[in-house]
């Protein structure tokens, strides 16, 4: 059982594959061929800092060294992944959120806006089902789902997985959406550029405060869902300060995915990101 969430062992599904957790990996490079070698059996549910939490068996000690095990092999994983997408000019956005921030709606629009002038792929990490990938896949765009079964959020090992089965385009664009959870997913590094947080507005203006690993490994906050904000108790300026207190460094963008408003300053915010990756 995971030392932070609580969430449990189970299979991970990635479309045609079923896998169950320990990995030795393998990557080739100057090529888009991307391979792996491994064996599985560990679970893979861990976060940052002392556990904190109790198992049959196992000392605080001893749950906070296989927590650090566990990330440790977890970001050789991203490293690999991490220059596989530099050597390809591959820009990779990790978008995590909580469930209901309207993380899939905002991703297949800004798809449907971009496609025609960027080359875009996608991941998709759920516990279960395969209804947002078939959401992309309706844009046009090549996507790949991940089933994390009890698993609380995406690893590096997984990722690795889905660029061999992606066949990704060179100097294109991969969007990476996260299992829906404010929690695991700060702590483990796919290999990502950057990490996006979408927070709507229907969920409180103290969420970077309470989640604050989250917002403090984020490099950019889309609050979403601006359309709703006569009618619902949120105060945007007291959440972009809560979340420049957790980092001083985040930028902020409003949008909504139902109306428009602000998605161009996201897109603007890609493009421009996108630039710097094909340096």
């Amino acid at each position: 059982m995971c030392t932070v969430c609580g969430c449990g062992e189970g299979e991970t599904r990635i479309e045609g594959h079923t896998h169950s957790h320990e990995h030795v990996k393998s990557h080739e490079h100057g090529s888009n061929s991307h391979s792996h070698e491994h064996q599985h059996s560990h679970n893979h549910d861990y976060g940052q800092g002392p556990a904190h939490a109790h198992a049959p068996g196992l000392s605080q000690s001893r749950m906070v060294q296989i927590e650090t095990d566990i990330l440790s092999k977890n970001n050789e994983y991203a490293a690999h992944n991490r220059r596989w997408f530099s050597e390809h000019k591959i820009l990779t956005l990790n978008l995590v959120s909580s469930p209901g921030s309207g993380k899939t709606s905002l991703l297949t629009r800004t798809i449907d806006e971009l496609k025609k002038e960027l080359t875009l792929a996608v991941v998709e990490g759920d516990q279960q089902t395969d209804n947002d990938a078939q959401r992309i896949r309706e844009t046009g765009v090549k996507a790949l789902q991940i089933n994390t079964g009890k698993g609380c959020h995406l690893d590096a090992h997984m990722i690795g997985h889905a660029i061999d089965s992606l066949a990704l385009e060179d100097k294109s664009i991969l969007f990476i959406e996260n299992v829906g959870n404010l929690v695991c997913p700060a702590a483990f590094d796919l290999g990502e550029a950057h990490k996006v947080a979408i927070l709507s507005v229907t969920e409180g203006d103290d969420k970077p405060l309470k989640y604050p690993d989250m917002f403090h490994a984020a490099d950019l906050l889309l609050l979403n869902k601006t359309d709703l904000l006569p009618y619902v108790d949120f105060d945007v300026e007291k959440c972009s300060d809560y979340a420049r207190r957790v980092n001083p460094g985040i930028k902020i963008i409003q949008v909504s995915a139902t109306t428009g408003e602000g998605m161009d300053t996201w897109y603007q915010w890609i493009k421009a990101t996108q630039n710097l990756a094909l340096i």
